[in-house]
Order: C-alpha cells, then sequence, then structure tokens
C-alpha cells in the first residue's frame, strides 16, 4: 500500500519553514507548468514553497471527488461555487467559443489540444471553435487574447497561458469583455470565471515519493532526475519528495537534472551506479525520459530499481513488458476537456468551481493494464480521458 502524508505529519515536517513564493516570466519546459525563479542546488526544497498549499494538495489527495463516476474531467474536489448567472446567453444561435493556446510544444499539449477538439464536437450547441497558437511567446499570445476579447462573435474564452505574471494583464483586460475560463496554468488574478487544474504538483511528487519510502529497504541510495530548475510544477513536485525522503531513512545520492534529454538521462544513470556501486530508487520530477534511465540501468547490466515515471504510453509498456517495480503519478490530460464543458454551463447560467480542482489519478501495480492500451504511438498519454471520445484511436496517432 502506499502511504501518502497526513495534514498532521505535514505540519511537523515543516514546522519552523520560512519559504516563500515568487514567479518569473521565463517560458516553460514542463507541461502545464508556469516558470518560476531558480533555486541553486537543486538538493533543498526550492524557497517559493508554500506550507499551507502542500498541505491543502495533500489532503485533497485523500478527499473523494464530487461528480460523474468514470468521468475525472467533470469531477471536483472541494467545490466552492460561484454564480454565472450574469454571463448566461439568451437567443437561439449557436455558441462560439474561444480558445488562446500557450502552444503545443510538447507530446502532453499535443494530447491534451486533440482531447479538447475532439470535446467540443460533442456538443452539437457549439457552432465556431476558434483556436489561436501562441508558440509559446508571451507577445503573440497577448496579442492573440487581445484579438479573440475583442471579436463580438465570441461568446466566452478560454485561456492556458504561456507564463504566469506577463500574461496576467491581458487576461485581466478580457474579463471586461467577456468570460474568461483558466485552465491548466495561473494568472496573477481571479478575474477569470473558473481556473480548471489537477490537485498540483506537491500532490504529484508526494506519491511518487512514499511509493519509494515504501519499496526501498532504508539506507537505500536514491537518484533523483530532474527536468531543469526553476519550474513550477516541477519544483513543487520534488519539494515534496525531499520532504518525505528527508523523513525516511533513505539516502538520497544524487540530485541531477537532465534537461529531458534521454542521452544525457542515460549518462547521468550511468554514472551514478558507476559512483555509487549501486542504486536502489530512482525519483523523477517528469517521466518523459523514463525510459532511458530503464534502459541505462540494463546496459550497465544490473537490475532496475524501483523507479517512478508518468503515464506516457512507452513507460507504462516498458513497465509491464519488463516486469519493473514502478508507479506513475500524473499530470491528466484529460483537463483538457473541462475547459469546454465550463465554458458551456457558465453560458448556461449554471454555477461552476471557482477553482475547479480536477482529481489527480495514479497508475499502479494494480490498474497499469486499464491505462496501458495497445496500437498507442509512445508519447501518447493515457490519462486523456479520451478513450470514448470521437475519433479515437486515430485521431491520437493509434491503431484500432
Amino acid at each position: 500500500m502506499i502511504r501518502r502524508r497526513t495534514l498532521a505529519s505535514a505540519a511537523v515536517l515543516l514546522t519552523g519553514a520560512l519559504l516563500t513564493s515568487c514567479s518569473s516570466d521565463t517560458p516553460p519546459d514542463a507541461p502545464g507548468a508556469a516558470s518560476v525563479s531558480k533555486e541553486p542546488g537543486g538538493d533543498k526544497p526550492s524557497k517559493f514553497f508554500e506550507q499551507a498549499e502542500y498541505e491543502r494538495q495533500l489532503m485533497l489527495s485523500e478527499e473523494t471527488p464530487k461528480g460523474p463516476a468514470g468521468k475525472p474531467w467533470e469531477q471536483m474536489l472541494e467545490p466552492r461555487m460561484t454564480s454565472t448567472a450574469q454571463y448566461e446567453k439568451k437567443g437561439s444561435d449557436g455558441t462560439h467559443l474561444c480558445f488562446s493556446n500557450a502552444g503545443v510544444f510538447n507530446p502532453w499539449r499535443q494530447v491534451g489540444l486533440k482531447s479538447m477538439k475532439a470535446e467540443v464536437k460533442l456538443h452539437k450547441e457549439i457552432s465556431d471553435f476558434t483556436v489561436l497558437d501562441a508558440q509559446g511567446k508571451d507577445d503573440k499570445q497577448i496579442s492573440d487574447i487581445q484579438e479573440l476579447a475583442g471579436n463580438k462573435d465570441c461568446d466566452a474564452l478560454i485561456v492556458s497561458p504561456n507564463t504566469t505574471a506577463t500574461l496576467t494583464p491581458a487576461v485581466q483586460q478580457a474579463c471586461g469583455k467577456l468570460p474568461v475560463i483558466v485552465f491548466d496554468r495561473g494568472v496573477e488574478t481571479d478575474c477569470a470565471v473558473t481556473f480548471v487544474n489537477p490537485i498540483g504538483g506537491y500532490g504529484y511528487g508526494a506519491v511518487a515519493a512514499d511509493f519509494l519510502v515504501d519499496e526501498v529497504e532504508p539506507e537505500g541510495k536514491i537518484l533523483a532526475l530532474r527536468i531543469s530548475p526553476g519550474v513550477d510544477v516541477l519544483e513543487t513536485r520534488w519539494s515534496a519528495a525531499k520532504l518525505a525522503f528527508d523523513k525516511s531513512e533513505l539516502d538520497v545520492a544524487d540530485v541531477k537534472f537532465t534537461d529531458g534529454d534521454p542521452a544525457k538521462t542515460k549518462s547521468i544513470v550511468a554514472d551514478a551506479i558507476s559512483r555509487h556501486g549501486s542504486i536502489d530508487g530512482v525519483w523523477m520530477d517528469s517521466g518523459a525520459t523514463a525510459v532511458a534511465a530503464v534502459e541505462a540501468f540494463e546496459d550497465a547490466g544490473v537490475d532496475v530499481p524501483p523507479i517512478t515515471g508518468e503515464d506516457q504510453q512507452d513507460f507504462l509498456q516498458a513497465w509491464k513488458d519488463k516486469k519493473l517495480t514502478a508507479i506513475a503519478p500524473t499530470y491528466p490530460t484529460f483537463q483538457w476537456r473541462t475547459p469546454v464543458i465550463a465554458a458551456l454551463r457558465v453560458l448556461d447560467g449554471e454555477p461552476v468551481p471557482k477553482e475547479w480542482k480536477l482529481p489527480q489519478p495514479t497508475v499502479t501495480q494494480d490498474n497499469l493494464d486499464e491505462y496501458l492500451q495497445d496500437g498507442m504511438p509512445p508519447l501518447h498519454y493515457a490519462m486523456c480521458g479520451c478513450q470514448q471520445l470521437p475519433g479515437f484511436p486515430g485521431d491520437w496517432g493509434g491503431k484500432k
């Protein structure tokens, strides 16, 4: 059984911690992540760690979501509903939804956009769906938001911000013209009708670390592989993991940045095995190079230790084929469906949560077969919530 920290134990861990929040506008390098300032090193919790949010996310991880069973993209965790009566759309003409997207610069976002477009197809009341791609550029997204907010045909605006602070004024201005739904990444204003996002990085990092605490013998050596410093969701994942490791009897032998590069990942793992004699567990803040890490152990002629990954198809396939001891916390791609649903509810005048917190499922040995699907491409994300959507699996690159 995977243990999760209780609120009480979290408070003990964090007594005396005086760590403050900060952000920047460096373009994000990870799925769903807004960039934040760099904490030198990489062997300690980030200076922008927030104790209250850490405790909140771990508590949310224990909550039972409200909403229809089997549809996590419609579920809510501890929702505080807000009225949308002022946005109710009158008349019988079709609904025009508009979307300002940070970009499709990684597989996670590509899978997500496909799911969003398929969700749109489910709703006959949506007559038009306009998508503008910011290509990972703040200045372009500011222009995109201004264009869409100024378009009288747009009934509601969905925004996935490229960065937080820089996009805030544009979102704030748009809120004065039409209902705005923000998702995935946040902005520094609460003017949006709702902000859609899953539990968060602390929940992800704690689940992965607790798995290793349970699976690895005391004093076992842990290799922590991170993509890059300064990305909020990755920093919070590591902060939560380090707190769990500090309380355990495990030895975090190395904390290394891979830049998301499979070749560099292999080199780091090989070097760690050579220097430490053995590595007993691998923690990762993102699973994109998990298969490369697995291959590095095999190349060294040693058993693959307990390892954490993500819900990418290639890792899930390697997990099953190689009978790994593994776990895959997720930043679920199904969240791309929720803003469409939220926008339609807003335009119908139905209450929605001010912050729409979605569940954040974990792939375990018990449910691995549920998420691993034959015929899907290696970089497909299993937690897409897309299996019953029109065009699946072909539109996601899969084969029937």
